[in-house]
């Protein structure tokens, strides 16, 4: 995806991406709006802030939405230049972002940044 000057990248294991089987698998209507808040993510780059973005923990920031059937978050970071890799989706059951969902990141952040 690309456009606006910044580029969406999904995480991939092999050739697959968990971030688009993830969002597949949600309600058309989440799946629809987190898609838009993507673009407003690929629209405004780094200056898109709350409500939309929250940094979370060192380069790892999540993209937030909310909808009628819950609370979807996808865990990103900048890669380079103006490449954004959206790196793990969950839908969020709890106040805090979990230690789980922020390893998984954190994990993968470090797989890309190793191949680089």
């Amino acid at each position: 995806m690309s456009n606006g000057g910044w580029q969406i990248n999904f995480f991939k294991n092999g050739d697959k991406s968990p971030i688009e089987d993830w969002l597949n698998d949600l309600p058309i209507g989440a799946m629809s709006k987190i898609l838009r808040h993507i673009e407003l993510l690929k629209d405004n780059g780094p200056f898109l802030k709350e409500p939309f973005v929250k940094h979370i923990k060192n380069k790892i920031y999540e993209l937030r939405t909310k909808d009628k059937d819950g609370i979807y978050r996808i865990l990103y970071f900048l890669y380079k230049e103006k490449t954004f890799i959206l790196l793990h989706g969950f839908v969020k059951k709890t106040d805090k972002t979990p230690g789980d969902a922020i390893n998984i990141a954190e994990k993968r952040m470090k797989e890309i940044i190793s191949k680089a």
